[in-house]
């Protein structure tokens, strides 16, 4: 199994001051269960090299098992530090696509040419496509062969309105993911706040939150036997 993960480039909130980048929770996760299962995993970004960890994600108290086994790992900390161009990358060489969040990506991947040519690619040759919490924002300009958004008529999920409320971030982010699956004509559904909630339909997967990212994971997996 051959595994693309993508992860933004984008370090800055908006005009806020504040920095961001990728949930370290919603990287690390997904890595673990997909090299505990053997997959070749490959790291991508925008800009290539080292992604910006959001600081809130390496707090004390947003640290699980997989981030605490993240720190002791120096081999991918090594594999993080030296990610390739997105640019480079074809859909050919992997067999599935996996996009961790953070707020990052609402600002460089959802906007992104390369990431959208390879969204589009994955889904038309019938690949697995999965992201979770902030980034189903990558799916706000893909197309579906058909022309129609990708999510268009699909069941999918992503962070909700209310989880990004309670994060203070309404106001700051450049536009709310649940409110942008709904307009592209996804069936958006959700679980409670904060908790474990994804959602398969047929080779796209989607993770409300960092809770879901480990589920999320497991799901390309099980598309992939």
């Amino acid at each position: 199994m051959k595994i693309l993960m993508i992860l933004t480039s984008h370090d800055e909130m908006g005009d806020s001051g504040r920095k961001t980048g990728f949930w370290l929770e919603e990287f690390a996760a997904p890595y673990y269960v997909f090299k505990d299962a053997g997959a070749d995993i490959t790291l991508a970004t925008p800009k290539g090299g080292q992604p910006p960890i959001d600081p809130s994600s390496d707090s004390l108290e947003a640290q699980t098992d997989d981030t605490r086994r993240f720190k002791g790992d120096a081999e991918t900390q090594k594999h993080l530090a030296t990610t390739v161009k997105l640019s480079e990358m074809t859909e050919d060489r992997f067999d599935a696509i996996f996009y961790p969040g953070g707020h990052g990506p609402l600002w460089d991947l959802a906007e992104d040419a390369d990431s959208k040519r390879l969204i589009e690619a994955f889904a038309a040759a019938g690949l697995p496509v999965g992201a979770v919490c902030h980034a189903p924002a990558v799916f706000r300009h893909t197309q579906g062969t058909d022309g129609k958004p990708l999510v268009s008529g699909r069941r999918v999920t992503g962070f909700t309105n209310t989880e990004e409320e309670a994060v203070g971030l309404t106001n700051v982010v450049p536009f709310l993911v649940e409110d942008m699956l709904k307009a592209n004509g996804g069936n958006y559904e959700k679980g409670a706040d904060w908790a474990s909630f994804v959602l398969r339909d047929g080779k796209l997967v989607t993770g409300q939150n960092p809770a879901s990212s480990a589920a999320a994971a497991r799901e390309i997996l099980a598309l992939l036997k």
